[in-house]
């Protein structure tokens, strides 16, 4: 491992860079912040056969404002958004290693396992410092960094990263509040692929109705307004179309309480209940739901057969060794809340370009419906 601490060294690595794919690993200077307001604190370059940390704003820096490189070469993450969000080393053909890794076992790589007794006795000594990796020897960053890099990079596999992209371009935008702009944070890494969305003690996918704790958000342009766009009866919808079900244009849930014979509300909840909770033998000649019914069968068989499901958009596959304690009704909500994400993110990525042509920026984004401002 060589410690880049001279001009020289550095653009030895810089040459390096640019003619060969590697790893590049980034440790924040700050363990609070957001990586959109975070720094820098070293980074770390594996080719395979040699490996190289460089001190940025780390007290082992060798000088201050440390050049940016940029390469042509193929660069493996451990995080996509946070490499977007923050880096020193600039390429377009970006791996995010972490996303390989959850696409194969449905669940993150477990980074924290690696940290050092040093990493751990800082934090707790001092949790309440700003920047407190920039003090952690650089030797203890190299003993963290390295079995990451060796191990993602060979469990990684070509998977789709659109979903990334786009949760990043939000990210990036943040949400003004009357005293400043603060940022949200996603994670895609959940057991059904719907991601949550949280960050500083917020919960940025369930915002309190009630309790004042959205009031705080406001356009960031003179004059601008906060503005909600969401979907009507999205689940019944997106059901629909996989079903084979033809939903009117108007209220969906108008159209199921008619089948019922109920009242609005109480028909709404029915749906719900039938979607969520299973369908019972009483709703077995609803046109809707008899469809959905042998669709949860058809999906469980497939599930038992192939010991996998697939999305119907990004062709992600959702492994049975990597499920537990599954029934064909869960197995349908994990497909449901994967069918919302993707089209979710289809929709998104055709939104964002045409917002670029007007003062608007697309802010956050939870479930069935989209903010902005």
């Amino acid at each position: 491992m060589v410690i880049v601490n001279t001009d020289i060294l550095f653009n030895q690595l810089k040459q390096h860079i640019q003619s060969k794919p590697f790893v590049l690993l980034q440790m924040y200077s700050d363990v609070q912040k957001h990586p959109q307001e975070n720094r820098i604190s070293c980074y770390w370059v594996d080719f395979q056969f040699e490996q190289y940390i460089v001190p940025v704003h780390h007290t082992e820096q060798f000088r201050d404002n440390l050049p940016m490189i940029e390469t042509e070469q193929t660069i493996y993450v451990q995080d996509l958004k946070q490499y977007h969000h923050n880096t020193l080393v600039f390429g377009k053909d970006i791996k995010d290693m972490n996303w390989s890794y959850y696409q194969q076992t449905n669940q993150p790589y477990d980074s924290e396992q690696h940290l050092t007794n040093a990493h751990h006795h800082q934090y707790r000594l001092h949790y309440d410092k700003q920047n407190i990796n920039d003090v952690i020897p650089l030797v203890k960053h190299a003993e963290y960094f390295q079995p990451i890099s060796k191990q993602l990079y060979k469990e990684y596999q070509q998977h789709d990263q659109t979903i990334l992209k786009t949760l990043y371009e939000i990210e990036r935008n943040g949400l003004k509040t009357y005293e400043k702009i603060i940022y949200s944070e996603y994670n895609p890494f959940t057991s059904t692929g719907r991601p949550s969305n949280r960050f500083g003690g917020l919960n940025f996918a369930a915002l309190n109705k009630s309790d004042g704790s959205r009031k705080q958000f406001i356009s960031r342009f003179n004059n601008g307004v906060l503005v909600e766009m969401d979907f009507d009866a999205y689940h019944l919808r997106l059901i629909g179309e996989i079903v084979g079900y033809e939903f009117p244009e108007t209220s969906v849930h108008e159209h199921m309480a008619k089948l019922y014979g109920l009242p609005y509300e109480e028909a709404k909840a029915l749906s719900f209940k039938y979607l969520y909770g299973g369908i019972s033998d009483d709703v077995s000649d609803n046109p809707f739901f008899s469809k959905v019914n042998d669709y949860i069968k058809l999906l469980w068989n497939d599930y038992k057969n192939n010991d996998f499901i697939q999305s119907y958009i990004y062709n992600r596959k959702i492994y049975r060794k990597n499920l537990h304690d599954m029934n064909p009704n869960k197995l349908f909500n994990y497909m449901i809340q994967l069918m919302e994400t993707e089209n979710n993110i289809k929709i998104l990525n055709k939104l964002n370009p045409k917002l670029q042509q007007y003062n608007s920026k697309l802010i956050l984004y939870n479930y069935d419906a989209f903010y902005l401002i």
